[in-house]
């Protein structure tokens, strides 16, 4: 089997994500070199570890580079700690208002709040930076390489996280306005009030974009152990509770060959792994990914890897 309905023009974004370890670096490169055969592709690397550079031999880092080696494809590591400081420094006086306003702090312990990080503000950065590449509209398609699960899942549901934290704050400003109103008899929207529509409105754009099918496509990655298939089970339990559904899975590291004692001892420690596998995803899409000799580094191996993956 091969991965299939990427190239389908309405779907945009495709996102990797699996236990640490399973190959989701690469698979998200194969992918990304697969379609930008046909499509102006952007990968995109949310994992702090940024594995693409050295998955690709090239420094990618924080601004969006051209892939050495292709014609139709450019990679950003996107990192987190950058995402957010720009946002404080271009917020930064809408957030003290907001604090001004709604607080007994004064200015000292203002400022040494909005050194603080909000709840699940990372991976909504992250993922606002995505979001926002996708309306910029410069590219065809977007494939994102996660970090392992627990990452993945916080930014999937960063959304709910960022939307509880403006339900507090809306509250928080509700009572500044109803004593602003109950004062001068009306209250007009200020900054602070377009802030938090905003970030609202970039909640339900990620919400959006993550729960139609049509759109994103989310690819787990996987290997015949037993660890593996567990963390996928629970990956895709929690993708379900966020409205997000895969349909096809990589089952990577397959061993193939039984031409030596090793192989055959391998082959046959996976081949119950691989029933389970099978068993439980008999609805999905499987791509079985043989185990290869050498490690997957570089364009000449990544191409292999590509042609396997899209047979």
């Amino acid at each position: 089997m091969a991965l299939a309905g990427l190239e389908n023009n309405d779907l945009k974004l495709i996102i990797f994500g699996g236990k640490g370890g399973v190959g989701k670096t690469s698979c998200a490169i194969a992918t990304a070199l697969a379609l930008s055969e046909n499509f102006k592709t952007l990968l995109i690397s949310t994992d702090p570890a940024h594995s693409v550079s050295d998955c690709l031999e090239q420094k990618i880092g924080y601004h969006v580079v051209k892939v050495d080696g292709t014609t139709n494809i450019s990679a950003i590591e996107v990192v987190a700690d950058e995402a957010i400081a720009g946002f404080i420094i271009e917020h930064h006086a809408e957030l003290k208002k907001l604090l001004e306003t709604s607080t007994n702090l004064d200015n000292e312990d203002i400022e040494e709040m909005l050194t603080l990080s909000i709840p699940g503000i990372d991976e909504v950065m992250s993922f606002k930076t995505i979001i926002d590449f996708i309306e910029e509209g410069q590219y065809d398609k977007y494939v994102v390489d996660t970090a392992p699960t627990g990452h993945a899942l916080r930014l999937i549901s960063s959304p709910k996280l960022l939307d509880e934290w403006i339900k507090v704050a809306a509250r928080m400003r509700w009572k500044y306005r109803y004593m602003i109103t109950s004062f001068s008899g009306s209250y007009h929207q200020d900054e602070v009030d377009a802030l938090l529509l905003s970030l609202k409105r970039t909640v339900k754009r990620i919400e959006t974009i993550l729960q139609d099918s049509t759109r994103c496509e989310f690819i787990p990655v996987c290997i015949p152990e037993s660890m593996a298939i567990l963390e996928t089970g629970r990956l895709l339990a929690e993708l379900g509770t966020s409205g997000i559904f895969s349909k096809q899975i990589i089952v990577n590291n397959v061993m193939a060959s039984d031409g030596c004692d090793f192989c055959k001892s391998r082959k046959a420690g996976q081949l119950p792994y691989l029933q389970e596998l099978h068993d439980k995803y008999s609805k999905f899409n499987s791509v079985e990914v043989p185990m290869f000799a050498e490690e997957i580094k570089g364009l000449k191996a990544l191409h292999k890897l590509k042609m396997v993956l899209f047979g």
